[in-house]
């Protein structure tokens, strides 16, 4: 819709009608006006399956495929991947009316406790963002908008609509908005959902900062701003903020508050005429979506899931090479979640699957099981007669296959885990099994890390997180090797859940939370502790093997607003046909701020048969080497050496090469009379003003001790040489020059 039809169309509307475009006519609806043919605009719960409720029983969806949840699909590393489930996504809410689908979820993963970290893909704000992106631009590409969610720092289910989220600037740019950033600026989301929360004390629906200043003018979005369902806590705060849209409805009554306040000058009505037109451009990019006779294959969509699930399951060991299973091997299924699979988290997201495939009634197609079911989804009580079937099962068997996992009474939306363990009758049957079967492998059903204290016990360990409504067939695809296993952590999972950097501070006091632990979420923290994990990031398995070489940069030295270009060649040196995902991370040498001693900036996801090789390529910018300057409000590179380090996992690094970035940032803080000698110097400054500072400290090139004196002792070490005034005229010198 042009500018000229929409300021016709506002002209037009009365201020009652303003203010009630402002707010949805139901759960799932925006309100038209027919009188100037501006229809209600179809918004549906997802993100990783269509749950539009059936309007005659709000307890009931209809049926839809239910996809693998973020945990799993962010383990793929595959942009195209994302897209293509983005494309289908997006077909389904064409057949089913659909205009938004409310998705995708990124925000980090900043404990395993949040009970959402299922929606979420991944605790590294890079590769969020980028396969938000990518899922956004395929749900777009059929005409159907996507609500990026929840704007922002929303990582915890513990008092979330009131919770205040205490985060530092720095911290906030670089990890809990650089997702969203990212996916906003690359792939241009119709909508974006603000979370519940406070951010710094004030409520995300009325935070001009965000939803006005970053958002809009720092990163270019255009499109319309809702709440998330409930989130508005003063609606009038909010449109003078930025957000446009409040849902669900609130039957009127912030209608007219937001009348009064136009009526009594607290509110412009110029800040309420934004937000209208933001809703008309999202009611007119509904009209010209595909009609809903549209046509889809349910069936299709199943397979595809399945696919998803195979690309996206991480195997994280394999020892004895135990797996693929030989099906001419006698095999135990164990686990209830064999034959029930817990494939998707509990929620606004919880999909009324169209077809569930579990692993058992995969298997048949392939060889013949047995099965024990083991232990009781329903509660953590040890049923003693499970347990001995299961271990006669095993016993009896060549190799054991533990069908483990996180029931929903533990993870959901709504709560938060008060641990990371599994229950503990799951914990005990594993044990016992691995007892009397050496050849056990375990194969996970979560949202989020656990804690594995078998893990030693077991030859074999495959993690599916929540793997969609086809998880049981993509289960028995990679366990007997029709798809080799190619997904890698997005998360690292910890060796117990103290080690985590939140531990200390997590879910906060009162109305409060601190996120203390700063810009050292996951594998930030656990590399510059030095802390042993369990899996780091970026780990996973394959069937085959790969060596990576002839790692080159096209530049040794650049400008900081140059581009630097980084191939290296990969090579499949085993005897199945397999993918890899290469990491590519930075290191800053000798920065002045603290940073992490590594950072992911790019992943690339390559497919190569047995003895091919592939050329892998990067293009990094100035933000690859940036930190965020509080103290300059902007991103700023330092003059500097960084090292480009090339690996399978943030911890197993292949290939490194060194650059210098010539960086012209102002950096440096303005020097005062409490600077240092050292940082004095590190600006440069004279010959002249050199000898001055070497008279009066002849020990000045000595680098200890003496560089740390601030600038003030040159007066009271120099017998009267040095004035107040002469220091003060010094000072100003080096700091306009450097400025």
């Amino acid at each position: 819709m042009n500018e000229q039809k929409k300021k016709e169309i506002l002209s037009q509307l009365t201020l009652e009608e303003k203010a009630s475009l402002c707010s949805g006519a139901d759960f799932w609806h925006t309100k038209e006006v027919k009188r100037l043919g501006i229809p209600a605009v179809t918004v549906s719960d997802g993100p990783h399956g269509l749950r539009q409720e059936d309007p005659k029983d709000h307890n009931k969806s209809y049926p839809a495929v239910c996809f693998p949840s973020a945990c799993a699909t962010a383990c793929s590393f595959d942009r195209h991947l994302l897209f293509e489930l983005g494309e289908v996504l997006g077909s389904e809410c064409r057949s089913q009316g659909v205009s938004v689908i409310l998705g995708p979820a990124v925000n980090i993963k900043r404990t395993p406790l949040c009970g959402r970290n299922f929606e979420y893909f991944s605790e590294d704000p890079l590769l969020a963002g980028e396969l938000a992106a990518a899922y956004i631009q395929g749900v777009q590409s059929q005409k159907v908008g996507t609500s990026i969610k929840h704007f922002c720092a929303n990582n915890q289910e513990e008092r979330r609509m009131t919770v205040s989220a205490e985060v530092d600037e720095r911290t906030l740019r670089e990890i809990y908005l650089t997702a969203f950033e990212l996916a906003v600026k690359k792939a241009k989301p119709w909508t974006v959902m603000c979370s519940y929360n406070r951010i710094n004390g004030e409520y995300a629906s009325e935070n001009k900062k965000l939803l006005t200043d970053i958002l809009r003018k720092e990163w270019g979005f255009k499109g319309l701003v809702m709440s998330d369902w409930g989130a508005v806590n003063d609606r009038v705060k909010g449109v003078a903020a930025g957000l446009d849209l409040e849902m669900p409805s609130s039957g009127g009554v912030n209608d007219s508050e937001i009348v009064r306040a136009v009526r009594s000058g607290v509110l412009k009505e110029s800040d309420l005429d934004q937000a209208v037109e933001n809703v008309l451009e999202l009611a007119d990019r509904h009209l010209v979506q595909v009609p809903e006779d549209h046509c889809h294959d349910w069936d299709a969509d199943h397979e595809f899931a399945r696919q998803v699930e195979c690309e996206s399951m991480v195997l994280l060991k394999n020892e004895d090479e135990i797996l693929p299973l030989n099906r001419q091997d006698k095999i135990a299924f164990i686990g209830k979640f064999a034959e029930t699979p817990r494939y998707q988290g509990g929620g606004s997201s919880h999909i009324n699957a169209y077809r569930v495939t579990s692993a058992m009634e995969a298997v048949q197609q392939v060889t013949e099981v047995t099965y024990a079911p083991g232990f009781s989804i329903d509660d953590d009580q040890q049923d003693e007669a499970l347990l001995q079937e299961a271990v006669r099962a095993a016993a009896q068997a060549k190799v054991a296959v533990i069908f483990a996992g996180l029931p929903e009474y533990i993870e959901s939306e709504g709560f938060d885990r008060k641990d990371m363990k599994l229950p503990e009758c799951q914990n005990r049957l594993i044990h016992e099994v691995a007892k009397v079967q050496p050849n056990t492998v375990v194969v996970l059903h979560n949202g989020a890390p656990v804690e594995m204290p078998w893990v030693n016990e077991v030859k074999g360990l495959l993690e599916l997180y929540l793997g969609g409504e086809a998880v049981g067939a993509a289960a028995v695809d990679v366990l007997f090797g029709f798809s080799n296993p190619c997904g890698k952590l997005a998360e690292t999972i910890p060796v117990k859940l103290s080690d985590n950097p939140s531990y200390l501070f997590y879910s906060g006091e009162g109305d409060t939370v601190e996120y203390r632990e700063g810009i050292f979420v996951g594998y930030r923290y656990y590399e510059k502790k030095g802390i042993p994990v369990q899996f780091p990031f970026g780990y996973g398995l394959s069937y085959t093997t790969f060596q990576y070489s002839d790692l080159e940069v096209n530049h040794s030295e650049i400008n900081e607003n140059g581009s630097l270009s980084v191939t290296l060649k990969v090579r499949n040196t085993g005897k199945r046909a397999g993918k890899e995902i290469v990491q590519l991370y930075v290191k800053d040498h000798q920065s002045a701020v603290i940073r992490p001693v590594k950072e992911l900036k790019g992943f690339e996801k390559i497919e190569l048969n047995p003895g091919e090789a592939k050329i892998v390529g990067f293009q990094l910018d100035r933000r690859a080497f940036a930190y965020y300057s509080e103290e300059l409000q902007d991103w700023c590179v330092q003059d500097g050496t960084y090292e480009i380090l090339i690996g399978k996992s943030s911890r197993d690094i292949e290939l490194s090469t060194t650059v210098r970035i010539k960086s012209a940032s102002k950096a440096r803080r303005p020097l005062t009379v409490n600077s240092t000698l050292g940082e004095f110097l590190a600006c440069h400054p004279s010959e002249e003003i050199l000898g001055t500072l070497k008279r009066i400290f002849p020990n000045l090139e000595d680098p200890t001790g003496i560089r740390d004196l601030p600038l003030r002792t040159a007066i009271s070490f120099s017998n009267g040489l040095v004035t107040h005034e002469m220091l003060s005229k010094l000072i100003n010198q080096v700091n306009s020059n450097v400025n």
